[in-house]
């Protein structure tokens, strides 16, 4: 008779934690799988699906405007939040229900519970009492938002969790944090109606980000009537009469009806037990692991946002494909972290793989800069202000393009194709040898020919 119940257990069912189950459990591995609150975690229930859905949404107030220059005329149009987040949730009940069956087929057993460590390899099921001896344990219970720095009154505001069930539409709402979601939920208030103020301690929005692509956002963003209110923080709230009052750091005070405070996340890992397995999170709760998502104990291993490595969810999907592989599978595998597309999903949209400008010099020493900026075809009828920016980043002495920055629309779509040439190592002259779709705006990616010319400072004395 076996020393363990299972072959693997594991500790949350997001991303990670449920492709991790699927393809153990593919290999033969015995596997158990526990979550204490819906199955699909952050990306399926309260993050990248149900925010995507609120972009579509405030991207239509543009198309009923842009219709009337192709001769529609679509009349006055009008928006129910209500009918909104009533359809979102019935779309997220759904894909709850297929991440529940697809792990019912693989043989994986699911428990509606909080689980916690107790030791190398038992887990208590918090529900039932009853401790579970696994061969391996994986935890892979994500992050949650925080709001910080705390304030006074700091209560008042909302999570990116909560901001999915509001009652109503805020006519006016506080957006503080300058990171994707913050970004992002910006853009969606905006166009859904709301007056909207973007309060970031910076002095642009999307740090990390190359320098023209955060330059095009704020300003497309300020042309879209989002007040942006940078290099500010909030120092209290206050409710009162008219809604909540916001005091910033230079003394002046917004009222708003809704603060939604997206100023970053942190690691589930309070109250997980780690340290009775001998596991010690760093400074901001995170799990550390090697290469193979492995811990310093040898039967604990962690994907996903619990190891704030690359907080994003197809990164969190590959590592617990990867651990998978690795331990039952026979196939020692790595998730190379360096080189991710990815997406913001604001408007307008940004997709983005490998170096800014400013990273690639400090990477690759010379570097050739291709950029361009345009309105797209659709906005000549339509009348619309929006702007296309494109940029390549090419590593001069191999010709390697090592950095990829759109902004405009469908950015998302094109820079995942974009990313399989610069994964593979494409060079400046495969993309110049590729030939364009036109009329696309996609086609300016590959016919782009000369460099920009950067001005050097001119030598004093």
């Amino acid at each position: 008779m076996s020393e363990f119940d299972v072959d693997l257990f594991v500790i949350g069912a997001g991303s990670g934690g449920v492709r991790a189950a699927r393809i153990a459990a593919s290999y033969g591995a015995k596997v158990m799988i526990a979550e204490e609150y819906r199955v699909g975690g952050t990306c399926v229930i309260r993050g990248c699906v149900p925010k995507k859905l609120m972009v579509y949404a405030s991207r239509f107030a543009d198309d009923f405007h842009d219709a009337a220059g192709f001769g529609w005329n679509v009349g006055e149009p009008s928006f129910d939040w209500a009918t909104l987040i009533r359809n979102k949730d019935k779309e997220i009940d759904r894909l709850e229900g297929i991440y529940r069956t697809n792990l019912e087929k693989s043989g994986v057993e699911i428990i509606n519970s909080r689980a916690v460590i107790e030791d190398a390899h038992t887990v208590h099921v918090l529900k039932t009492g009853a401790r579970i001896r696994a061969r391996y344990i994986l935890v892979a219970v994500g992050a949650h938002p925080t709001m910080e720095p705390a304030i006074p009154a700091g209560e008042l505001g909302i999570t990116s969790n909560e901001v999915f069930h509001l009652e109503t539409l805020p006519k006016r709402v506080i957006v503080v944090g300058g990171g994707y979601i913050a970004v992002e939920f910006a853009g969606v208030f905006a166009g859904l109606g709301s007056e909207v103020t973007l309060i970031h301690r910076g002095d642009k929005l999307l740090r990390g980000f190359d320098e023209d692509i955060r330059d095009a956002l704020g300003e497309a963003y300020a042309q879209r009537g989002i007040n942006l209110a940078l290099k500010k923080t909030v120092t209290r709230l206050d409710k009162n009469a008219d809604g909540i009052a916001a005091t910033l750091s230079d003394g002046s005070i917004v009222t708003v009806d809704q603060v939604l405070v997206a100023t970053g996340r942190r690691p589930n890992t309070k109250g997980l037990g780690l340290e009775k397995a001998g596991i010690m999170v760093d400074e901001v709760g995170a799990i550390p692991v090697d290469a193979y998502s492995r811990t310093l104990i040898p039967s604990i291993y962690a994907v996903g946002d619990v190891t704030n490595r690359a907080n994003l969810t197809p990164i969190a999907i590959r590592e617990g494909h990867a651990f998978a592989d690795t331990v039952f599978g026979g196939k020692p595998t790595m998730v190379d972290h360096d080189l991710i597309p990815t997406a913001v999903f604001s408007t307008p949209e940004i997709g983005v793989i490998g170096c800014g400008e400013e990273a690639a010099r400090a990477s690759y020493g010379d570097i050739d800069v291709y950029k361009t900026a345009f309105r797209p075809m659709k906005a000549t009828l339509s009348g619309g202000s929006e702007r296309v920016l494109m940029k390549l980043i090419v590593d001069k002495a191999t010709d390697k393009v090592v950095g990829v920055h759109v902004m405009g629309h469908d950015a998302g779509e094109m820079i995942q194709l974009a990313g399989i040439a610069v994964t593979m190592g494409a060079t400046k002259a495969d993309f110049d040898r590729t030939v364009a779709v036109h009329p696309t705006a996609a086609e300016e990616l590959v016919t782009m020919r000369s460099p920009v010319v950067v001005k050097k400072p001119v030598a004093v004395g």
